[in-house]
């Protein structure tokens, strides 16, 4: 059954199942606001405030809220790309943001992410191959012919050929390239892949098609996916459970299926709203109300 998280109890511990390969614990992250007054401190806004949650290997957890929600910003802190105001994020048992350098540059084989933006987020002055191995030369464990190699064998595993290695970004289509993004995100063969938006610069139509391609990877790879979305009907395809952020707050958790069915907080009974319904019998009612309008007038 799907949980409302009460305000008041965010920023208090929760207790993490065993075995669990992502931990987030507390997360809290503060933003400094620009000085308004010169003897004045300057304010200060929470992005995150008290983010808790678990994912098991394996399974896959969206993250969905609007524009401002805090969603972006926690993908940044579970991919150690910027460092929270307090909490913790353990992956595999190690706390990210403790690591020294050089560990944490190794640790990233084990998890990697997928940007929103098909078109930015793959440089147009590269070839596929260079962007698909980036990650392997970041390790500096392989060389140059392992890692053409792997690439080849990681654009298979996402409907690519091995030919495609030596073209540029601007010679595919934008779910061509959101797989050339996810066979980078691949090729280190991580347990967990973060994928922020992964389909919603893409028409609908090659929306599934990335999507099926995601599922297929996770039952292929075992990979553990955090899947942060504003779309209910995106992580309805792909995940396990839901969490809905809300001013930096998590408000409340379930599946996909419990939420749909009986949203409990306002919030989220907002987003279920927006999801279009397909209702056959009232279009149906519709078209033939349509007909017998248009009948009467040419009568």
């Amino acid at each position: 059954m799907n949980n409302v998280i009460a305000p008041s109890t965010q920023g208090t511990s929760a207790a993490q199942p065993d075995g669990a390969l992502l931990q987030v614990q507390d997360l809290v992250r503060e933003y400094t606001l620009p000085r308004e007054h010169l003897f004045r401190p300057p304010g200060t806004v929470k992005a995150l405030n008290g983010v808790s949650f678990s994912v098991a290997p394996g399974r896959s957890l969206g993250i969905v809220g609007e524009s401002g929600s805090g969603k972006s910003t926690l993908a940044r802190l579970v991919m150690a790309l910027d460092a929270p105001t307090s909490g913790t994020v353990h992956l595999l048992g190690r706390n990210l943001h403790q690591l020294p350098t050089a560990e944490l540059r190794e640790a990233r084989r084990d998890f990697q992410m997928v940007f929103q933006d098909p078109y930015g987020s793959l440089d147009p002055r590269q070839t596929v191959e260079r962007i698909v191995t980036e990650p392997l030369q970041a390790q500096g464990q392989t060389s140059r012919a392992e890692q053409r190699e792997q690439a080849a064998q990681v654009l298979s595993q996402v409907g690519l050929r091995t030919n495609d290695l030596g073209k540029y970004p601007h010679e595919f289509s934008g779910g061509q390239r959101q797989r050339i993004a996810i066979a980078r995100a691949l090729i280190t063969r991580p347990r967990l892949i973060v994928a922020d938006e992964p389909v919603s610069a893409l028409d609908v139509s090659v929306q599934a098609q990335v999507l099926n391609l995601m599922q297929d990877l996770q039952h292929e790879f075992g990979i553990t996916y955090m899947l942060i979305s504003h779309d209910l009907a995106v992580v309805n395809h792909l995940c396990d459970e839901v969490v809905v952020l809300y001013q930096g707050r998590i408000v409340e958790r379930g599946s996909p299926a419990e939420l749909f069915r009986n949203a409990q907080h306002p919030y989220t009974q907002s987003l279920v709203g927006a999801v279009p319904q397909v209702q056959p019998g009232r279009a149906r009612a519709r078209r033939a109300a349509a007909a017998a309008q248009a009948t009467a007038k040419t009568a």
